[in-house]
């Protein structure tokens, strides 16, 4: 498996560009929706298959449930090409969802516009915007890989979360997230991805 690290050309401070996706059951979610009356947005490119994903999934939806009392909404986008990776199909995000906890969005990006937007290369990238909806961090979960012995504790989501909801700067710069390439549709790829 290829590792490819997030891009960070989503400048701190940025504006969460606009989506409305759908989630594997066909409800459509938008930015708006997901960020209304919030203190955090917490989006995360993710697919059902990378083992990058698969490696933090069950600590992602115990992150997601701790922090939702205190007014963080997290939400999940596959941007894959499911013709040619049937595993990450729609249906099938239901199926991952419900198993890993995921009590939050899971929206399909067919059209990979979204993923652009937001200048996503691999899978898991994590994306975290304040009350404002601007971006205050994007980065790694944590330092956990497939394959290494560190913990699987989101210190670092958790570290830029505490941050935000203390109307605090995210302390430190940021690491990036590494994963498996976002899987692009033929003539899809956009320049930034290497």
């Amino acid at each position: 498996m290829a590792e490819v690290p997030s891009t960070f050309q989503l400048e701190p401070g940025a504006s969460a560009p606009a989506f409305d996706l759908p989630d594997g059951g066909g409800n459509t979610h938008s930015l708006e929706s997901l960020a209304e009356g919030k203190k955090a947005l917490v989006l995360i490119f993710a697919c059902n298959h990378c083992p990058f994903v698969v490696h933090i999934a069950d600590a992602v939806g115990r992150c997601a449930s701790e922090y939702a009392d205190r007014g963080v909404q997290f939400g999940a986008i596959s941007s894959n090409d499911v013709e040619n990776y049937p595993q990450d199909a729609p249906d099938k995000m239901v199926i991952f969802a419900k198993a890993h906890g995921w009590d939050f969005p899971y929206l399909y990006d067919e059209s990979q516009e979204v993923a652009k937007a937001y200048a996503a290369a691999c899978t898991p990238d994590f994306y975290v915007f304040d009350g404002e909806k601007k971006l205050a961090y994007a980065g790694q979960f944590d330092s956990a890989r497939p394959g290494n012995s560190k913990p699987v504790n989101g210190a670092d989501l958790r570290a830029a979360l505490d941050a935000v909801l203390a109307g605090e700067s995210v302390p430190g710069a940021p690491r990036p997230s590494t994963g498996c390439n976002i899987k692009w549709k033929a003539g899809n790829a956009p320049a930034y991805f290497g």
